[in-house]
């Protein structure tokens, strides 16, 4: 499926005249702000696919947890955000595919329209795809996830290691996600950030200050 359909979802809960969310894949219109300084991003990583972490000040607050894959990036919102303490398991609700170019974006979404709130890029990098099957032959990231069960390994600024996607019935009848750091339990490692406090990767800013520049 070409991403021009996969992005129908997207593109139908946005009036692109208003927000300055990306309406396809160039990313002149998907950031405000200045840009990163040297050393704040985790680099290209030789053409593994990306991955982004937002955070999101909208109707309630959450991490947008966006992997790349193929042409589109697939999307979670993870309400406590990823941990990087495996004892941790954090539920991860699926939300529509977005295009690549929303890597980049950062800044306000205006009131009424769809997420309407402020936007950061907490971290960014890339990952590679580990799922096999019980062969131990590899498996194709789109089928693990359409499987239902995807590990990788990320490589951000900010989150390292292994980690584990599986899918679940919800009592609501939903299908939703636990988003899982991978390896031994150990309370001592570091949960997830205080997202009032946490500063983009790409410009050093918190939600307020990227707030208070979207308002001028």
């Amino acid at each position: 499926m070409a991403a021009e359909n996969r992005l129908r979802t997207y593109r139908g809960r946005r009036d692109f005249e208003r927000t300055r969310e990306p309406a396809a894949d160039g990313r002149e219109r998907a950031s405000e702000g200045p840009e990163p300084s040297a050393g704040q991003d985790a680099g290209s990583g030789g053409g593994r696919p990306r991955f982004v972490v937002q955070i999101h000040d909208a109707r309630r607050m959450h991490f947008d947890f966006r992997l790349q894959v193929a042409d589109v990036l697939k999307s979670w919102s993870v309400p406590r955000g990823p941990s990087a303490d495996p004892g941790d398991k954090r539920l991860a609700v699926p939300t529509e595919d977005h295009p690549l170019a929303y890597e980049d974006f950062e800044g306000v979404i205006p009131k009424g329209e769809y997420g309407g709130g402020t936007v950061i890029v907490w971290d960014r990098g890339t990952y590679e795809p580990l799922s096999h099957d019980r062969q131990g032959r590899p498996v194709d990231f789109a089928e693990s996830l359409k499987r239902g069960h995807a590990t990788f390994r990320l490589h951000g600024t900010k989150l390292h290691g292994e980690y584990a996607l599986t899918r679940f019935r919800g009592r609501d009848g939903e299908d939703h996600w636990l988003l899982v750091r991978k390896g031994a339990a150990h309370r001592a490692g570091h949960g997830s950030p205080d997202p009032r406090r946490a500063r983009s990767v790409r410009t050093g800013r918190t939600l307020a200050q990227v707030a208070a520049g979207g308002a001028r």
